[in-house]
């Protein structure tokens, strides 16, 4: 089993990212409930999280928030790889906390992978890390319980009810606050 949370940061191209973001990067500050970008908007930034927990939501047709991602300190937040080519979020990204973020210009990156050969072989691979933690997410909602799913989020961030809401964990579980309450008691 993987150590991190988010398993796209066991690629070996996330270190490139990381030297970009500092390198390159503006420090931004986001209050929690501040968008880092908006469903239906490009998000203007790729970003290496110094402090702060965000979450990735998508609405129902009701309003209803539904969170399908968290993110972390020392993690990466961005609409990827979507916002290079200047297509509008399906999500917002919203956060949790108080963030610092270093943002690199989405318009930027977009601009250089035309000419650059390294760049697009880094987005290829970055895309198939993302897609394979999105994936192996998908599988566990079809192929998992609760408890189990409940249990291997745990297991990989063991303190993530003190970073996140119930309401948030619960929604990222695909449960009701009430079911979740139920299996934590059951560890």
């Amino acid at each position: 089993m993987t150590r991190n949370f988010n398993t796209y940061m066991d690629s070996p191209v996330v270190a490139y990212w990381r030297e970009l973001c500092r390198r390159e990067g503006v420090l931004r500050r986001y209050d929690r409930g501040e968008d880092f970008f908006t469903v239906g908007s490009v998000a203007r930034y790729i970003g290496f999280i110094q402090t702060g927990t965000l979450k990735y939501v998508a609405y129902g047709a009701d309003g209803a928030e539904h969170v399908l991602g968290l993110e972390f300190t020392n993690e990466f937040v961005a609409d990827f790889p979507f916002s290079f080519r200047g297509i509008p979020a399906r999500t917002s990204v919203v956060a949790t906390t108080p963030c610092e973020i270093l943002c690199v210009p989405t318009r930027t990156i977009g601009e250089r992978m035309n000419a650059d050969a390294e760049l697009r072989e880094v987005i290829m691979a970055s895309t198939e890390a993302v897609f394979s933690t999105v994936y192996d997410r998908y599988a566990a909602v079809y192929a998992q319980s609760p408890q189990e799913r409940y249990n291997g989020l745990i297991s990989r961030h063991p303190d993530l009810f003190n970073l996140f809401s119930l309401k948030d964990i619960a929604s990222f579980l695909k449960v009701t606050p009430t079911h979740l309450s139920r299996l934590r008691k059951n560890i």
